[in-house]
Parts: structure tokens; sequence; C-alpha cells
């Protein structure tokens, strides 16, 4: 198994940035083959300071594989959601991928 998660910092000049960023995830990464699991949302406030809430958007998708999570980075579906919905909407993004 090998996890994808990525948080995204949207641009604050773009009002509906996040909406557009999880719209884009479901049209262009969702339909992409070989994931195992798929979610996708908006950070939720939290009380404990542990938690990080200067994001706006995160993604977390599990694949079979190392191999698999390969595929998806270059399938034109995500390379079209990083030219339309990614770069107009974000001002940064982490990634954190782990087996």
């Amino acid at each position: 198994m090998f996890s994808h998660v990525v948080v995204f910092w949207t641009k604050p000049e773009i009002p509906d940035a996040a909406g557009a960023l999880l719209a884009g995830a479901e049209k262009f990464l969702r339909p992409i083959p070989g994931t195992l699991f798929f979610h996708a949302g908006k950070m939720i406030p939290s009380e404990r300071p542990v938690v990080e809430q200067s994001y706006q958007v995160a993604l977390n998708i599990v694949f079979e594989s190392k191999k698999a999570q390969d595929d998806y980075q270059v399938h034109p579906l995500h390379i079209e959601f990083v030219e339309k919905v990614f770069k107009p909407n974000c001002m940064k993004a982490v990634v954190y991928d782990f087996a």
C-alpha cells in the first residue's frame, strides 16, 4: 500500500479557490485508475494546538503500490489538474508520500 497526501494553501485573492480545487480534484483526479481510496476535503478548525490549520484543502489517496502512484503522476488527467486547477488557485502544496 502507498499513501499520497497533499496539503494545499490556496491563493487568498481568489475567494472560492478551495471550492475550485475540490471540484477539480473530483473532475480530474478521482477518475484516474489505480486508486484504492480517494478523499479530498477542506480543513476542519480545531481547538487543539497540535492540529495544523493554516491550509485550506487536503487530498488523501491510497494506491496499491508505488508504481500505481508513479503512473498516476504522469496520467494526462493529473497533468491537466495541475495546469488548470492547481496553478491558478494554489500558492503552495506540501506532499507526504509513505508506504
